[in-house]
Parts: C-alpha cells; sequence; structure tokens
C-alpha cells in the first residue's frame, strides 16, 4: 500500500489495524512512556487516516464525528513515525484531517487535546488554545479549537 487512505473501522484490513495500533504503541506508550489504554471503543467509530509507504504506516490520525469525544468533531491520535519526522508529513497529515473533518462535518469546529510544545503548530493551521494547562498521561495538554468553516 502506498498513499493516504481513509477507512472507517469496519472497513480497515486486519494488516492496516495492526500497522495503526503498532505506532501509536512505538510512539504514545514507548516512545513518551505513556501507560494508558490507546486501544479504546473510540476507535470503533472513528475514520482512520493513514500515510503509507511500500506497506508500512508514516503517519496516522483518527477523526471523530461530533458528540463522539467532544461537542465539536475531533482530531486525535496524530502522530509521525520517528523515521519520517524530518518530512513535514506532521504538517500535510493535519491538513488532510482537517479538510477531511471539515467535508465531513462543515458545520461544526474542530476541538482537540494538544501536547503543549505543539501550540504553536496547531495555531499555524487555525487552531485556538481554549483552556489552561492539564496534565494528560504525565504530559502538560490543552484543549484547541478550529472554528466551522464558513458555508
Amino acid at each position: 500500500m502506498n498513499g493516504w487512505s481513509s477507512k472507517q473501522f469496519k472497513d480497515l484490513e486486519a494488516q492496516e489495524l495492526w500497522a495503526i495500533l503498532r505506532l501509536r504503541q512505538e510512539v504514545f506508550v514507548l516512545e513518551q512512556e505513556c501507560l494508558y489504554p490507546d486501544i479504546d471503543d473510540t476507535d470503533l467509530h472513528a475514520q482512520h487516516l493513514g500515510f503509507w509507504v511500500d506497506g508500512k504506516l508514516h503517519a496516522y490520525a483518527r477523526l471523530l464525528a461530533p458528540g463522539i469525544s467532544y461537542e465539536q468533531s475531533s482530531i486525535g491520535r496524530v502522530v509521525v513515525a520517528k523515521s519520517a519526522r524530518s518530512s513535514k508529513l506532521g504538517k500535510e497529515l493535519m491538513l488532510r484531517a482537517i479538510g477531511e473533518t471539515e467535508s465531513q462535518y462543515p458545520s461544526h469546529a474542530i476541538k482537540i487535546g494538544a501536547q503543549k510544545y505543539l501550540e504553536n503548530f496547531y495555531n499555524e493551521l487555525g487552531f485556538a488554545t481554549i483552556s489552561d494547562i492539564y496534565i494528560e498521561d504525565g504530559i502538560p495538554h490543552i484543549h484547541m479549537l478550529k472554528q466551522a468553516i464558513e458555508t
């Protein structure tokens, strides 16, 4: 598999799901040393966006409809493989995630729980900080919001 794919949970092949869970584990659990239930029921209701090169997952995000994590639509579990981080793939991933989320839910804002150190990155993509810093799994986070697109 090569290029971008976006699938509902029920449409993921076993190998795709395995690659998604492996990448999330490598970064969120092992690299960031966070012990938390990464695999959750939210995965069952998410749109799974990934970038693949020769069958290997390089970037991933899950897109959520309004009412699943927040009242607004949401983008979460944003991750880029360590080997691909110097390629600006994170920005392309987020631009695609935002575009797809806005296309599916145009009248809804997008709310994210972002790691604090990425605040400027998300500001550049149109998100505004809407909360104080809070600690999640030992890492400082903030809630951010991107307003709904004008129709």
